[in-house]
């Protein structure tokens, strides 16, 4: 299945910039965990996990690492593609309002 980034109206790709920003080590496990999705095998916790409280077909690809945890935010949008919509620095126990705001907005994008 094709994997794809969400842009923004400017153009900005916020995800790959997420990725770009992290260290070696983890910019590597971030890519293996892409191409598995793109290779449609089915991911399960610890690396990821469903978010049906947020929105049907969404999850995150949990990393952890030295500096800490990160998330990547995706939609899987049967028969079309997996988009890659939110990245971020987990620094509480529950995503913020303001990361569940801007995830929803996305998807209204898509």
């Amino acid at each position: 299945m094709k994997v794809l980034y969400y842009f923004t109206s400017g153009g900005r790709n916020p995800v790959r910039s997420f990725i770009e920003e992290q260290h070696k080590v983890l910019q590597a496990e971030i890519v293996d965990a892409i191409s598995m999705l793109e290779d449609e095998k089915t991911l399960q916790m610890p690396l990821s996990r469903s978010l049906p409280d947020i929105h049907k077909g969404l999850h995150e690809l949990r990393f952890k690492d030295r500096a800490g945890e990160s998330r990547i935010v995706y939609y899987v949008k049967k028969k079309e593609a997996i988009y890659l919509v939110h990245a971020f620095k987990k620094k509480t126990r529950t995503m913020s309002k303001k990361d569940k705001a801007l995830i929803l907005k996305r998807l209204k994008e898509i």
